[in-house]
């Protein structure tokens, strides 16, 4: 819907693209969206629930992965029932709608960023510094690490989202997505967006490209401590723990990478939805999966659950 205000047409809803170029293809789509979203949300939660009614997982690296269970549910409750509605129904949403869904996505796609580094500092310390664990990582400093965590992704998620109110949008409501990101909403205003695109590219180098260089530098850390190990059977127990970390690691940096840092005038309707379909539905709905998958300790919580 449209406003005129002052002989300019302001933007009072926004028209969600999402997949309707293809309607067939759309079809075909919802029930994939639907068992994303269904895997998303009862993995995370069975992670949640297994790790606190286990004794033995109340560890560090446990505590974070709550966390994350924590942050792919508020991404894709965010996203998914929106777009499935918009499959079958009203692909409209309210400008107030869209402010929140862009700022609680930009939120837990911070937090997501942040909780990787710490994810992976913990691993560092146990790996390299297995005498001095308990005191490098007591409780204390979790609290303190997953504080900075939601403190930080807020801050930035505040900082982006309040420039983006400032901008007026006009002539055009079609976000050419299938929900509210900053670079297709950016195409939208009439009115110069330097500051939004410097701000969130500033953001998204620290954020992105500071904390993946953190976790390289990690987990170098790690493979060098790991190789002056002796026995096999240590290594393998060493590798275990973090190739799990590492393999989602790797999924959603490259695509967070590829979509953000660049200006918001280089963003593609086609190639920019698949890659967004990754790390806003398919890493999330991965994320319980290869964390239960390939971990004897929470098979064996969501076994002693189940029974």
């Amino acid at each position: 819907m449209l406003m005129a205000v002052m002989n300019q047409t302001l933007v009072t809803e926004f028209l969600i693209l999402g997949f309707s170029e293809t309607p067939q293809l759309q079809m075909l789509l919802f029930p994939v969206f639907l068992l994303l979203y269904v895997v998303a949300l009862s993995g995370n939660l069975l992670i949640m629930v297994a790790i606190g009614s286990c004794p033995a997982l109340h560890t560090p690296m446990y505590f974070f992965l709550v966390n994350l269970a924590v942050v792919d549910i508020l991404c894709t409750s965010t996203i998914l029932p929106k777009l499935l509605g918009s499959m079958v129904a009203d692909r409209t949403i309210s400008y107030g709608g869209c402010i929140v869904q862009l700022f609680s996505f930009t939120w837990s796609l911070g937090a997501e960023l942040l909780l990787f580094s710490a994810m992976a500092y913990d691993r560092y310390v146990a790996i390299c510094w297995p005498l001095r664990y308990s005191t490098l990582m007591d409780s204390r400093v979790c609290r303190l690490l997953a504080v900075a965590v939601w403190t930080i992704s807020l801050a930035n998620t505040s900082v982006n989202t309040g420039l983006l109110l400032h901008l007026p949008f006009c002539h055009s409501n079609v976000v050419e997505h299938f929900f509210c990101e900053i670079p297709p909403l950016l195409k939208l205003a009439c009115a110069p967006t330097r500051l939004n695109e410097a701000m969130a590219f500033t953001a998204d180098v620290i954020l992105a490209l500071g904390n993946f260089s953190v976790i390289m530098l990690s987990y170098g850390c790690i493979i060098a401590s790991i190789l002056r190990i002796r026995s096999a059977s240590g290594k393998r127990r060493a590798f275990s723990t973090c190739s799990s970390h590492l393999l989602v690691v790797s999924l959603y940096y490259c695509t967070v990478i590829y979509t953000y840092i660049r200006p918001a005038s280089r963003y593609s309707l086609h190639k920019d939805k698949v890659v967004s379909v990754i790390y806003t539905s398919v890493a999330p709905s991965l994320n319980p999966l290869i964390y239960s998958l390939r971990n004897t300790e929470v098979k064996a919580a969501l076994r002693r659950l189940f029974s």
